[in-house]
């Protein structure tokens, strides 16, 4: 319930959260879980055995590198800008054989989360001091917008992690837009998106065993309490994980396991839940060549070539302007 009608906030955190919060279904953005201790649940999330898309990813980058390589390639050299860089574990494989090859590039990687940007170019410095790196710290559409005009040669957008699938198609198709809107004929976009599969293997993915995944979702909480003054237990919610097969979409919950009130001090806000209520906290999509094939044609995007791992549970797809 609302305690005020809040129109002034600090910042897009408040903002964001007094909106999902005073909704009906309550929600949550995911992008808020990535603080310091978000990005290192995230990071042993990845670690996870069930989480089988950072092993397919980093499988197809090893298996594909050559040939990865010569697509994105340009004859004046290339910048290559990837969106949610996160730790570069994986992107650090193409960056190696890149630099290997004496291929001329910039890598510049983009992330909401600096802490996450700085270790990345900390590590970079120590594992490949050859490859030249300009961190971007912002969301995605901050960046987009400087894009356009970054350079005038060769642009390649990169977005691995299936980043994508946290978007409903609509607003996935509004993304790609922005990042058609950006590129100029010779640019690619270099995208990954998880395959639809056995739906318990989807299932499994996101509600492992050791709790790590509902410890990542219910961060958000523990953010509000630390960041906004508010008094949520984390104890009194549970994670819960649908998987629709029919629209591929997964979706996270975090669920009142009582009827409580919980109140957040810096947004003068008063929350009560119902036994059983929920907040929604995450999408993740999965996909089909069909479903591809549409968002990037309502994007002004064509693929024009895919890698895939050895299961086929995962690709990696390049697109051109239409």
């Amino acid at each position: 319930m609302r305690t005020q009608h809040k129109t002034t906030f600090a910042s897009s955190f408040e903002e964001d959260c007094y909106n999902g919060l005073t909704s009906y279904p309550k929600y949550l953005l995911s992008k808020y879980i990535y603080d310091q201790k978000g990005d290192k649940l995230f990071q042993d999330i990845m670690d996870l055995p069930e989480y089988y898309l950072t092993n397919c990813e980093y499988d197809i980058l090893q298996r594909h590198t050559s040939g990865i390589a010569a697509h994105l390639a340009g004859p004046n050299g290339f910048d290559l800008i990837e969106l949610g860089a996160g730790d570069g574990k994986k992107t650090k494989v193409l960056l190696r054989h890149l630099a290997e090859k004496n291929v001329n590039f910039n890598y510049l990687p983009v992330d909401i989360s600096e802490n996450v940007l700085k270790e990345l170019e900390n590590s970079l410095k120590t594992e490949l001091p050859e490859v030249s790196v300009n961190i971007q710290q912002g969301t995605y559409f901050q960046t987009l917008e400087k894009l356009a005009n970054y350079s005038s040669r060769k642009k390649v957008i990169m977005m691995l992690g299936s980043n994508i699938g946290n978007l409903l198609h609509k607003d996935a198709i509004n993304f790609l837009k922005n990042i058609s809107a950006a590129m100029s004929e010779e640019d690619m976009l270099f995208m990954g998106f998880d395959q639809k599969k056995d739906p318990q293997i989807i299932l499994d993915a996101y509600n492992d065993p050791t709790g790590v995944t509902a410890a990542f979702n219910k961060n958000h909480l523990v953010r509000i309490n630390r960041e906004l003054g508010g008094n949520f237990d984390t104890d009194s919610f549970m994670h819960w994980e649908t998987y629709d097969p029919e629209s591929g979409t997964a979706r996270s919950f975090l669920v009142s396991m009582i009827e409580q009130t919980v109140n957040i001090d810096a947004l003068g806000l008063e929350v009560h839940f119902d036994k059983w209520e929920t907040i929604h906290t995450e999408i993740s999509q999965k996909y089909d060549d069909q479903t591809v094939n549409w968002l990037a044609k309502e994007a002004n995007l064509k693929p024009v070539e895919f890698f895939t791992d050895e299961r086929s549970y995962y690709k990696n797809y390049i697109f051109m302007k239409i």
